[in-house]
This record gives structure tokens, sequence and C-alpha cells, in this order.
């Protein structure tokens, strides 16, 4: 969506978004009947959920800021109310130029109207008047590549061509202010890199992008600052780095506290006595399922084998070497040079290391048959004896793009040629 400031100016010139002590609370209903019989009575029959606590932060022109935090956290709040989708309790929030969010694209078209129907009726939606869409209709449609298909009712679309059509729309009027919410990749692998191209060159024109993501890969390579969201309260808001490795730290002594299976999620009122849905993050986490390789379909770019030497047959697999050897061939798309990842972890979940080819200057080599070969070595395994599982990565030449992943697709056992304590041997001298 897209929203006007209701004031030209604030604090400073360069200041574009100003949240001034943002509390938001929601309505907790055990059951519907909970609910109906609130309509009716002045007994309190809810629950408050206090989804922000009192959060107060200026962003500035140009700058990319990461909102990270634990499901729960209250991320999904913040970004639907800077976004003006909803309203704080308490606290007032302040925006200079034109803001656009990136939240749930295509939630905002109607079924019954054809595509190019919906470029009108949503664009109004967003504050883009009838003559200024009809200058940026072309564009759109040949952004979203969906050409005939204006013409057909949006209920006959996959939702991949919904999504495309709706990036197009929301992003078509560069933004001053550009909020995003896991929305880096859209549609497939080629209409990706046109995503993530587009948000590169609003980020180099000077607009404000905040960025929310559980990738903590993206959040570190895309953005100068970042904000460490706990209880719906700011932790830390600083350098990226520095509020990476706290909220990292707060993660690995946090473990997995987890809702039990079949945990009932209440039902959520707002202020205006609208019941909404689950309030995404905002709510207690779930267990997630099983996550599948990006591309299990084979087609486009994506990891074809990755294997590890000198593994025996047993289970979990033996590594009877002491060195680490990893062999990876991958699909690219046509000439373009990929990138691989590679990340090592403790059986139980535990990250050891992580590292790309993008990050060191190393690049695969092409074969003959086209597809691209590398081969990761560890030397003199620095691990003490335990089990370990590994996941693997195929990037984009940018390092931006995720390809395909392979997430703890194999897990090993070594053994150390000196059995001592401990996780790994660091490099050291003893003098």
């Amino acid at each position: 969506m897209n929203e006007q400031a209701d004031k030209p100016t604030m604090g400073g010139d360069d200041v574009v978004l100003k949240v001034s002590h943002v509390s938001k609370e929601y309505k907790l209903y055990d059951s519907p009947r909970q609910r109906f019989k609130a309509l009716f009575s002045d007994k309190v029959r809810h629950r408050s959920h206090w989804a922000l606590k009192d959060v107060t932060f200026e962003l500035k022109r140009g700058q990319c800021v990461g909102v990270v935090g634990d499901n729960g956290a209250g991320k999904s709040s913040l970004l639907k109310l800077l976004a003006g989708t909803v309203q704080p309790s308490s606290g007032s929030v302040e925006r200079v130029g034109r803001v656009t969010a990136i939240l749930e694209l295509g939630a905002g078209f109607h079924p019954e109207f054809s595509g190019r129907d919906n470029l009108y009726f949503a664009g109004s939606l967003i504050g883009i008047s009838h003559e200024e869409m009809a200058r940026l209709e072309p564009e759109i449609i040949a952004f979203s590549e969906l050409g005939d298909a204006m013409d057909r009712a949006v209920k006959t679309y996959s939702s991949g061509m919904t999504v495309r059509l709706a990036f197009a729309l929301v992003t078509a009027v560069p933004p001053d202010v550009l909020i995003i919410d896991e929305a880096l990749a859209v549609g497939d692998q080629h209409f990706q890199k046109k995503c993530v191209a587009r948000i590169m060159a609003f980020r180099d024109n000077g607009c404000t992008i905040l960025f929310c993501s559980h990738s903590s890969y993206h959040i570190r390579h895309l953005c100068d600052q970042a904000i460490w969201l706990k209880g719906g309260k700011v932790m830390e808001m600083g350098p990226t780095e520095a509020v990476m490795g706290a909220y990292e730290m707060h993660s690995r002594l946090r473990g997995d506290n987890s809702t039990l299976p079949g945990t009932q999620t209440p039902l959520v009122e707002d202020e205006s006595d609208v019941t909404l849905n689950a309030l995404d993050d905002d709510l207690p986490e779930q267990k997630a399922g099983k996550r599948m390789p990006a591309n299990p379909d084979g087609m486009g770019a994506s990891l074809m084998s990755v294997t590890i030497s000198d593994l025996s047959q047993s289970k979990p697999p033996l590594l009877e070497s002491v060195d680490l050897v990893v062999t990876f061939i991958v699909r690219g798309r046509g000439d373009e040079r990929p990138n691989l990842g590679f990340m090592i972890e403790q059986s139980q979940g535990t990250g050891i290391t992580s590292l790309a080819t993008h990050e060191e200057g190393a690049h695969p080599t092409r074969m003959e048959d086209g597809t691209w070969r590398a081969v990761l070595t560890f030397p003199n395994l620095p691990l003490h004896s335990g089990e370990y599982v590994v996941s693997a990565y195929l990037f984009d030449e940018s390092g931006l793009v995720l390809y395909d992943a392979w997430l703890h697709y194999q897990d090993f056992r070594f053994v150390s040629p000196t059995l001592m304590p401990g996780l790994v041997r660091l490099p050291h001298d003893w003098t």
C-alpha cells in the first residue's frame, strides 16, 4: 500500500518516519462465543495482548533498516502500523512522503475483475489516480510480464501471476519509504531477480527501506542498521552487526521454547471491533514443518548433487578421513555464474560455521555439459568428535537471490584423532 504523510516536515529534514511511544493492544478471546457475548455485555471477556509496548525510533532518508525478533516479538504489528493499515492504541507515527508497503501481495485484488481493471481498482486504494495509472499501465504490464492475461479475471491467475502483478503495481511509483515483510522471494527465479533489482535501485536512489526478515543473511547484506524487537519492545537499535550479534546470542541462549503442537490460537479483535486473522508473528510461535528445497521440481537453477567424500555406510555415516571434502554440481541460469553456500551444524541444530563463494571471491567452474562444479575442502577438519549435519545453498551471481537450498540434507559422525572435550579446535599459540 501507499500512504501520503499528513505532516510535511518533522524533527530534521532527513527524518522520513518517526515513531513516538507507540503501543498496540489486541483483545484475545478464548472462543467465538466469548467474543459474541462481549458485544452485549459490559463484562470483560478478553485478555489483553500487547503486541508493541512504548516503541520509539526515527528513520532517516536513505537508511536501510532490518527488523529482527522471535515469533511473537511484534514485527508484523510494527510494519502494519508504519504502513497505516492498523492504528496504534497509543503513541503516534509520523510519515513524510510516499510510503509503500509490500506486505500481503495481491490482498487488494477483486477476483472477478480482470488484471487490467484491478490495476485501476487496487491503484485507487493506494493513492494512484486514474490519470496516473493510465500513464503507468504499460510499464506495470511489462514488468509483470502478464501480456494478454491482463484481460482475464484475476480468479483465473496462478498465485505466481497474482504476486507478479501485485509487486509491479505497488512498486510502480518510487517511494520515499519502502516497507518489506519477507518479500524478497516472490514468483519464479527470473522474477525474483527483477524484484531484488528494483528494490536495490530504490535503495541506491535514496529510498528509506525497512526490511523484516528471518534471514540474518539478507539483513546483514542489505541493511546498515537493525532493530531487535522482543516482547513488543525495542531491545537494541544500531549498526547491523552489533544488533545481529546480540540477537543471535539471545537466540542461542533461548533455545527451543515453541508452543506445544495443538495449542489453540485465541481469536483477536482490534479497537475498531473487527475480528482479525492470526497476528502472523505476533502470537506465540508454532512448530514449523520440515523445509523443502527451493526448487523441488528441478526447474531453473538448482543444486544437482552435493556429495561428501569418504563417508562410511553406517547410520549415521562416519567420516573416514581427517579432511572434509564436499563436491557441488549445480545447474545455473544461462550464462550467469552461480554462487554457493555451505553450513555445518551440530546434530542438535547449533550452527558451527557457514560460508559462501561470493563472500570469499571464489567461483565455481563451468563444465563442458553446462553445469557448474566446485570442491570445498576443510583440511584436517578442526572439529572434535561428535555428530554433525550440513546444508547447501545456491544463490544468484549477486548472492542475494536464493535459488535452491538443501537443508540438513546430510548428517555424519566424526572422530577426532585427539580425543579432547569441546566442539572445535581453535587456532592458538602456547608461549
